[in-house]
C-alpha cells in the first residue's frame, strides 16, 4: 500500500479489552492500574510501526446506549459492567493516544465498528485502503478489495480470502452468518442449536439468508424446526448484527492525519504511570 493512501483504523474498545485479560494486573508506583494502558499503547506502537500509515483513527466506544438498544432492549444486556480496574484506566489512556498525536474518536449513540465500518467507505470513495486492527468478528463483514483486517494478538491479516477460510462464508455473507449463530456476549438471538458448520452449511447450499428462510420447510430434523420457530427474531437479528456505515461524523479519512507528538504532555503521563520516556514519544516503550 502506498502511505500516502493508506488508512489505519483501530478497534480502541476491542484492544482495551483484549490487553486488561491478556496482560498480569500491573501498576503505577501509587497503586494506580496500568496493565490494559501498557498493552494498548504498545499494540498500536507496534502497528504503527508494521504499517507506517499516512493516516490513522483509534477509536473507542461510546457511554451508554446505542441504537441497537432502541431495536432491542435486551441488547448486552447479559454482559457485565466494565471492571472498575479497568474504567481507572480509560481516562489516562485516552490522553496518552492524543498526547501521541493520533485522532481519537467516541461517538455517542453508536458503536466503534459503526465508526470504524462508515470511514473505511468513506476511505475506499477517496481511492484509500484501509487496515482494520480488531479483534471483534463482526467487522469481517466489511472486508473488501480495499479493507482488510489485522488481528496484532494473532498476527493475522484477513483479506476476502482469509475471511472465508476462516469463517466459511465470504464477507458478503458475514451478517447472514452472524445472524444465524447469534452472538452470546451482545445476547443478539440465533436460531437454538445452530452453531458455525450449520450456519456455513445452510449458506453454501442456499446462497444467503433470504434464501434460506424462504426454504425453511424444507430444512429437516430439530435444527429444521429451530429455524422455523426463528423466523420471527432473524430480521432483528440481522439487524443487530450489521454494521452502521453511514454515521454522521465531523472528519473525513483525510482529516485523519498523525500530529506530532505533545513530547511534554507524554512525558507527564508516562510518569504518572510509572514509565521512561524515551528520544521519540510516540515509540516509548511503557515501563511498568
Amino acid at each position: 500500500m502506498n502511505k500516502a493512501r493508506k488508512l489505519i483504523l483501530v478497534d480502541g474498545s476491542s484492544y482495551l479489552y483484549r490487553a486488561f485479560h491478556a496482560l498480569p494486573k500491573l501498576t503505577s508506583s501509587s497503586g494506580e492500574p496500568t496493565g490494559a494502558v501498557y498493552g494498548v499503547i504498545n499494540m498500536i506502537r507496534r502497528l504503527l510501526a508494521d504499517y507506517d500509515p499516512g493516516y490513522v483513527a483509534i477509536v473507542f466506544d461510546a457511554k451508554g446506549k446505542t441504537f441497537r438498544h432502541d431495536m432491542y432492549p435486551e441488547y448486552k444486556a447479559t454482559r457485565p459492567p466494565m471492571p472498575d480496574e479497568l474504567r481507572q484506566q480509560v481516562p489516562v489512556l485516552h490522553e496518552l493516544i492524543r498526547a501521541m498525536g493520533l485522532p481519537l474518536l467516541i461517538i455517542d449513540g453508536v458503536e466503534a465498528d459503526d465508526v470504524i465500518a462508515t470511514l473505511a467507505l468513506q476511505a475506499g470513495e477517496h481511492g484509500m485502503d484501509t487496515i482494520v486492527s480488531t479483534g471483534d468478528k463482526d467487522l469481517a463483514q466489511i472486508v473488501n478489495d480495499h479493507v482488510n483486517l489485522v488481528d496484532t494478538m494473532r498476527h493475522a491479516i484477513y483479506d476476502r480470502d482469509a475471511v472465508e477460510k476462516k469463517y466459511g462464508v465470504p464477507p458478503e455473507r458475514i451478517v447472514d452468518y452472524l445472524a444465524l449463530i447469534g452472538d452470546v456476549s451482545d445476547n443478539v438471538p440465533g436460531v437454538a442449536k445452530v452453531g458455525p458448520k450449520t450456519a456455513q452449511k445452510w449458506l453454501s447450499q442456499y446462497g444467503s439468508l433470504d434464501t434460506l428462510v424462504k426454504n425453511a420447510d424444507k430444512v429437516a430434523g430439530k435444527v429444521g424446526a429451530n429455524l422455523r420457530d426463528s423466523l420471527d427474531v432473524l430480521p432483528l437479528s440481522r439487524q443487530l448484527v450489521t454494521v452502521k456505515r453511514d454515521v454522521k461524523l465531523d472528519v473525513d479519512p483525510t482529516d485523519l492525519r498523525v500530529d506530532p507528538a505533545d513530547e511534554e504532555k507524554l512525558k507527564e503521563l508516562y510518569a504518572r504511570v510509572g514509565c521512561m520516556a524515551q528520544a521519540s514519544c510516540r515509540c516509548a516503550v511503557i515501563c511498568v
